[in-house]
């Protein structure tokens, strides 16, 4: 067993971010740790924030959101001193993502954010992944912040019936 708590810290994030083959959120890793009672919020931040300037991780920021995915050095040092987490950890680990794989999937791959505009309008920026390919990305220009934020919420919630209704239109 590792003495460095923080060492496992990050070893235990490259072992989950591993695992799936999708990028995790902040929140998703923030709440696996947190539930589980290994550490507090600040030190997860910190080993996460240690691992993206190591290289390990590639952070992907949003204005909803931060993603992380494990890179090839990461996938490397895994391979090398992943043994060092311990079983117990590892079962834990593996039980929760057996246990909401499918529900950290779909929170990942229908994702919805926006930003300020040029002319004084906002870009709302919706997209639909499975895996790593995209199966669809929409912007839109909208005229204020409130109809933005409308429609990245209900980005989630329809995004199947866009997706649906736009391959119908296209094919028929």
């Amino acid at each position: 067993m590792l003495t460095e708590p923080m060492t496992l810290y990050k070893l235990m994030n490259l072992y989950m971010l591993k695992q799936v083959n999708f990028p995790l959120t902040n929140a998703q890793l923030t709440s696996f740790f947190t539930e589980h009672e290994y550490t507090t919020y600040f030190t997860l931040q910190q080993a996460l924030n240690e691992l993206e300037e190591a290289g390990l991780v590639h952070k992907e920021a949003s204005h909803s959101s931060t993603r992380y995915e494990i890179t090839r050095e990461g996938e490397e040092t895994l391979n090398f001193f992943g043994k060092n987490i311990s079983p117990a950890i590892v079962d834990d680990m593996d039980q929760y993502l057996k246990e909401n794989k499918f529900r950290l999937r779909e929170e990942v791959g229908t994702t919805a954010d926006f930003y300020k505009g040029t002319n004084q309008d906002y870009i709302v920026h919706c997209e639909v992944r499975e895996n790593k390919a995209v199966l669809i990305r929409l912007d839109l220009s909208v005229p204020d912040k409130e109809q933005a934020e409308d429609i990245c919420s209900a980005w989630r919630s329809k995004s199947q019936e866009v997706y649906s209704h736009i391959m119908h239109t296209l094919l028929s």
